[in-house]
């Protein structure tokens, strides 16, 4: 990880996609586990998005909206696929 992990950062509109883990996504781990965390819990999104987004549901509904979902689906992917690119990404740096 080439990155510092920032504990509660602000967002971009949108977060990565693709296969590769970004700077993006190495600054943003604890807020793709804070969304993950609030996901499994049942927290309402709005609640979610402003309190780890940063983001204000009442004056953009649509874009808060579309923020919340491509981050959780970035920390989805974290979780399911992409956690094996920094397993790999960290050997790699070993060697």
């Amino acid at each position: 990880m080439t990155t510092s992990v920032e504990l509660d950062p602000d967002v971009d509109d949108l977060a990565p996609t693709g296969d590769a883990i970004t700077p993006y996504d190495e600054r943003h781990f604890v807020t793709y586990l804070r969304l993950l965390d609030a996901k499994a819990e049942g927290a309402e999104w709005k609640e979610v998005a402003q309190i780890v987004l940063h983001r204000d549901p009442v004056a953009d509904e649509l874009r808060t909206r579309r923020c919340w979902q491509s981050h959780l689906e970035r920390a989805q992917w974290l979780s399911r696929e992409g956690y094996k690119r920094i397993l790999e990404q960290t050997a790699a740096n070993k060697q």
